[in-house]
């Protein structure tokens, strides 16, 4: 790769021919960067540090891979992975799409009823896990699914990568569903590092890397497929155009659960050899601490990670003078905010983007040398060899400079939805444009600015929520009778929700909300259940008897 000082646009640089596969990334990396750090993993109470080269790296996911293949599971399968971020996520991530799996990330909010969905829908044979993480037993949380009649019919076995309490466990036989990372890592034995090699020799650029599931409009979450080839094209194209480069060091504080973490995190550092230091939560304490002790000099992250920064009262304790690339967007990007990046922090490359799960992530970006009011008002331009239209209801395209629906048509796009033909008929037309549901405008030069969501999603926290999901739930409440949720800004978190009730004229009094509140998050991860609830009379209906979230967004509003 070349790392151009200014680039107003960029030559795609090709990952898929580069590497082929993603296991054939890791191993140029190794072949790359050998003996430089590859990963620095600070985790436990008392501070405990894994540091891995990029050989070591190499070598631990050769060995995950072995004991993938070693319990069975073939080309094709789905390995899910339910975890924060930490090392064992990355060699086991990269172990499981050596053996020729298909990953499926899971969200570390998620309740047991909700991956034992994704689980269920995916097929998932394995499961990678911990025990511990945020006092969550995420096994034990599947347990009590299935208990409540969320059974995961084809999961085979379940891989604690961490365990509560930091002590292991008694061997166990193979076979056992529940076994401890480093017992099933010995199995890899029944498999001979031959059998292993020759399996990940046998995949393709074509083949599927993972299934990557997200909510749609009705809140049935789907699972995106996209390729090894698709995934290294984009991201060698989002390396590039960041200018992520040999020897910086990444503070991945984006879950490796979400394709930005993932692949703009793991993978990116792979291709560029760049250190990749996991933080499993994002702790503005910590991460000032991480900033300084490990040097770090690039921080994505959407924009409540910066703002908790800049405002943090002991900020000037802490040398954060290596810091200069910051990659954000998923919310609304004051045009201050970058230029306190600038002057503040001395930042010396701040970047916003646009992407969504089906189109690998990555659809547009600003380039360095843009202006802030560019940066901070638009998502840039679209990544070399990709197309955008801006269309009208009819799907006509539109003048710069007016809404419409965000179409986009390139090798990004996914492969479809698994399982799914109706939905991927429904977001891919039959020339090929992902219709994103996101509404958008066009300026002259190309860059495209998110209006609205067609779909009614909002972004909380760097979270996409979606309000079907979410009313659906609420709806089971014995004291609601009709509700709607809507995204209000909120400083620190770019958006929360607000959950409109009209009360089951049966029901008790729903009051201030608080028990609805608790109520939901007993049964939704975090950031999806409601920040607020306000009860009204009447809800605004169209014709067809649809709730006008537009119109309540307009009205819930909070004063200039």
């Amino acid at each position: 790769m070349h790392y151009p000082d200014d680039v107003s646009d960029i030559t795609d640089p090709r990952g898929d021919l580069q590497w082929g596969t993603i296991p054939g990334l890791v191993e140029d990396a190794a072949a790359r960067f050998g003996e430089m750090e590859a990963l620095v993993d600070i985790h436990g109470p008392g501070g405990t540090t894994t540091r891995l080269t990029f050989d070591q790296l190499a070598d631990e996911v050769a060995a995950a891979t072995r004991a993938i293949v070693a319990n069975g599971i073939d080309r094709g399968d789905r390995v899910a992975i339910w975890a924060p971020n930490c090392a064992e996520w990355v060699i086991a991530a990269l172990g499981a799409v050596g053996a020729g799996a298909l990953l499926v990330p899971l969200n570390t909010r998620f309740k047991g009823e909700e991956a034992a969905y994704i689980l269920r829908e995916s097929g998932a044979r394995m499961l990678l896990t911990v025990e511990g993480f945020l006092g969550t037993d995420y096994p034990a949380m599947l347990d009590q699914a299935a208990a409540a009649g969320d059974k995961v019919p084809e999961l085979e076995r379940v891989v604690l990568l961490r365990t509560a309490d930091g002590v292991s466990r008694p061997p166990t036989a193979k076979g056992d569903p529940v076994v401890e990372w480093e017992v099933f890592l010995q199995e890899g034995r029944l498999c001979s590092a031959d059998v292993a090699a020759g399996r990940t020799a046998s995949i393709t650029a074509g083949d599927l890397s993972d299934l990557v599931f997200t909510s749609g409009t009705t809140g049935r979450p789907k699972g995106a497929m996209t390729t090894h080839g698709q995934t290294l094209r984009t991201f060698a194209t989002w390396a590039e155009v960041v200018g992520l480069r040999q020897g910086d060091r990444y503070l991945i504080v984006n879950p490796f659960f979400h394709t930005f973490g993932y692949k703009a995190g793991i993978l990116a550092c792979l291709m560029s050899g760049a250190t990749m230091v996991p933080e499993p939560v994002f702790d503005v304490d910590k991460v000032l601490q991480r900033i300084d002790a490990e040097r770090i000099t690039v921080l994505p992250g959407p924009p409540t990670i910066f703002q908790s920064i800049l405002d943090h009262p002991d900020r000037k304790e802490f040398d954060l003078t290596t810091l200069r690339l910051v990659v954000t967007g998923a919310a609304v990007v004051p045009v201050d905010l970058v230029r306190s990046l600038w002057s503040d922090l001395g930042i010396e490359t701040v970047l916003t983007a646009y992407g969504l799960t089906e189109a690998t992530g990555t659809v547009t970006m600003c380039r360095r040398g843009d202006s802030a009011e560019v940066i901070a008002g638009t998502s840039g331009r679209a990544i070399p060899d990709v197309e955008v239209r801006i269309v009208g209801p009819e799907g006509t395209e539109l003048p710069r400079g007016e809404a419409g629906e965000v179409l986009v048509r390139g090798y990004n796009v996914m492969r479809g939805y698994f399982n799914d033909a109706e939905a991927t008929d429904e977001a891919v037309d039959a020339e090929a444009w992902l219709h994103t549901g996101d509404v958008g405008v066009m300026d002259v030069e190309g860059n495209v600015t998110i209006t609205d969501r067609l779909k009614d999603m909002y972004v909380s926290g760097g979270f996409n929520v979606y309000p079907a999901e979410i009313e659906a739930v609420l709806r089971r409440h014995p004291d609601v009778g009709q509700v709607a949720v809507i995204g209000v800004p909120d400083r620190r978190m770019g958006e929360v929700g607000l959950a409109l009730v009209i009360p089951n004229a049966d029901g008790e009094p729903i009051g201030d909300g608080d028990e609805l509140i608790a109520w939901a998050r007993e049964r939704l991860a975090n950031y999806k259940a409601p920040r607020r609830v306000e009860v009204v009379d009447t809800l605004p209906l169209n014709a067809s008897g649809k709730v006008l979230k537009r119109e309540l967004r307009v009205r819930y509003a909070p004063a200039e």
